[in-house]
């Protein structure tokens, strides 16, 4: 049966995002239904909202289209879900007060499902000891919020106030109708994600091709799943995950400290990052000039990280991945043993939708006399069947 969304839209010029928004809500089969306050219709003609989600959409609280029922009354008791985008700081302001003064705010005083709250605004707005005490407020009564992320504002700044991409809202809404089954309830997980800069001088570094989004869903899988998560993070443009803990590090060695840190603390370490294998051995203070013909750098070896977390392994489950361009099940298997690791998940960075930056995957899951193949899947479904699968075989 399909679930009801009701969609609260506020003014501001992030509303061309909540067009988009109904889109991948529809898409992904949900039923949409949308209320837009006053300024809203300044930036988007109700229209496009009417297109998108087949349904009516709602401004005026006297405006009553079925004289059966109380409008706003009628939305709040469908709606299984509300979502507030953008969430600007007047109706985040409004709703912390008890204000209903239109249609979105009578509406969301009157529903008993859950609310959840995506701000978008300028950076020093969301930074306003009022919007953050009104938050604050909100978050105490019980209202979700889909945290903005960082980058460049309609205003002209860059910072924090980007309402989240509409891809990533939805992917939220289907994980929160998702069976609630929790098999890593209680337990620790450090993940690590991305690449790893290794600085040349000032101005250069070395990297690689990864982008961190398996890592990321990695991630998210272990908290939908009840783990309490720690998300150690290379350099990426990927919004930060809500519900866990996130260390951002640039280096192979700021990413062995960070995770050996809560090492003897962790009960599941995946280790999904991309960890370069050497740097330079001198990091130059100032930039290298060009020079006449060519010029070397000498490199020395990064920590291991994976096998040295093999080494100390006492109670953890250690699950490696392996990026291979041939061979993949050979070199896999040959990993798991060398680092003494209970799983690795490899696949072909070469094979079309596998590679760095794709939203699929296709990977060997490797451990001890056992392999199963995952064919491809986006990564966000990936790694929730990769870790149901471990879960279930280690009795989690």
């Amino acid at each position: 049966m399909k679930k009801n969304i009701l969609l609260c839209v506020s003014g501001g010029i992030a509303v061309y995002k909540a067009v988009a928004l109904v889109s991948k809500l529809t898409q992904a089969h949900f039923n949409v239904k949308v209320i837009m306050t006053a300024s809203a219709r300044q930036f988007v003609n109700p229209l496009s909202f009417q297109v998108m989600s087949k349904n009516d959409v709602f401004f005026d609280t006297f405006d009553e289209k079925d004289s059966q029922v109380i409008a706003h009354i009628d939305l709040a008791d469908w709606a299984d879900l509300i979502v507030v985008a953008p969430a600007t700081a007047n109706v985040i302001g409004k709703l912390a007060n008890g204000i209903a003064d239109d249609m979105v705010t009578t509406t969301l005083l009157a529903a008993t499902a859950p609310v959840w709250l995506a701000p978008a605004m300028n950076v020093h707005m969301y930074d306003h000891p009022a919007v953050k005490r009104n938050i604050a407020t909100l978050h105490a009564d019980g209202y979700r919020f889909i945290e903005p992320s960082e980058g460049y504002l309609a205003c002209g700044y860059v910072g924090k106030g980007r309402l989240e991409e509409p891809e990533k809202i939805t992917d939220l809404v289907v994980q929160h109708f998702m069976p609630k089954a929790q098999p890593l309830k209680g337990k620790k997980v450090i993940v690590s994600a991305g690449p790893t800069r290794e600085r040349v001088d000032p101005v250069r570094f070395m990297t690689n091709f990864s982008t961190g989004k398996m890592g990321y869903a990695m991630a998210e899988a272990a908290r939908d799943l009840g783990a309490d998560v720690v998300l150690v993070s290379g350099p990426t443009n990927l919004p930060k995950p809500t519900g866990m803990q996130v260390i951002d590090v640039e280096s192979a060695q700021n990413m062995f400290d960070a995770i050996w840190a809560q090492y003897n603390q962790a009960d599941i370490v995946i280790k999904t990052a991309a960890v370069a294998d050497y740097r330079p051995k001198n990091v130059h203070g100032q930039k290298m000039k060009k020079q006449p013909g060519d010029t070397a750098i000498e490199l020395e070896r990064t920590t291991d990280i994976l096998a040295t977390l093999g080494q100390h392994k006492e109670h953890q489950l250690l699950i490696g991945f392996a990026a291979e361009t041939n061979d993949v099940e050979s070199y896999g298997t040959q990993k798991l043993t060398k680092k003494n690791a209970d799983y690795i998940i490899a696949n072909d960075v070469t094979e079309a939708g596998s590679g760095f930056g794709t939203d699929t995957n296709s990977v060997l899951l490797i451990g001890k006399e056992f392999t199963q193949k995952f064919a491809h899947l986006p990564k966000t479904e990936l790694a929730i069947q990769l870790l149901e699968t471990i879960a279930e075989r280690e009795g989690l």
